[in-house]
């Protein structure tokens, strides 16, 4: 299957913005991952004096989990679809939370106006993206020295248990969710990217191998483990650690 990349697969969620925020909401664990990654970046003092980036926003889901984790920050969010941004805006939102329409790079072309961020949060982007190494390396360079970054992902364990058990999901719910409203081909791909992306490890790798220190990744709890991970690092710090991963 030929995955939708970059700007295809931006319109493909323009397409699909009108219900994909309800297709999420209807998992409990969806809003709850994001909520526990964003926590992991463990801002100080609820981010005061602090900016983040949310960087892949879609329909807000990831910026509501950053705002809750860290309520006294200004956060900018960013995603390529504009018409999940119009789902995100028509939210309420305080003033120190803005969105912008921007591929992430786009985005990391024109930081010099935006940056430098104290935590980058990233949620499901790096394997709709056609170079991750680059859009890797353009996170730390968004970073000041020593900021935070944390990537949720759907980034299998390596388990052949958990590969099947994401088809299985896939096939008995992301996919029959996608044909109700008619964005087959989005939540088919869904589940073609994932097996095709990285392993837990091997993601963790490319966070290293562009250059950003205190790599750890921490599994999601519950029916995730081993389908969803965080990935921790920090531009600039001691050397790499892991956490429990399998």
């Amino acid at each position: 299957m030929t995955l939708l990349r970059d700007h295809d697969l931006a319109r493909a969620f323009d397409h699909a913005s009108h219900t994909y925020g309800h297709l999420t909401a209807l998992d409990p664990g969806h809003r709850a991952g994001l909520l526990g990654s964003a926590r992991r970046l463990a801002l100080p003092d609820d981010g005061a004096g602090l900016h983040p980036l949310d960087l892949g926003c879609g329909t807000g889901a990831s910026t509501r989990a950053l705002l809750r984790a860290a309520p006294r920050a200004r956060s900018t969010a960013v995603d390529a679809s504009a018409g999940m941004l119009r789902r995100a805006r028509a939210e309420p939102w305080p003033a120190r939370v803005r969105f912008l329409h921007r591929t992430a790079e786009e985005f990391a072309t024109a930081r010099e106006d935006e940056g430098p961020f104290d935590a980058v949060f990233a949620a499901h982007l790096f394997r709709n993206v056609t170079a991750p190494d680059a859009v890797l390396g353009s996170v730390r360079g968004l970073l000041r020295p020593g900021g935070r970054s944390a990537a949720h992902e759907c980034s299998l364990s390596g388990s052949p248990v958990h590969r099947a058990l994401w088809s299985a999901v896939c096939r008995g719910l992301v996919i029959p969710a996608g044909t109700l409203t008619g964005d087959r081909t989005l939540y088919r791909r869904l589940r073609h990217s994932v097996v095709a992306f990285d392993t837990a490890l091997r993601f963790a790798a490319r966070l290293t191998r562009v250059g950003l220190t205190s790599v750890r990744v921490a599994p999601a709890a519950g029916r995730q483990t081993g389908m969803v991970h965080t990935f921790l690092a920090r531009n600039g710090g001691p050397e790499t650690t892991e956490e429990r991963v399998l």
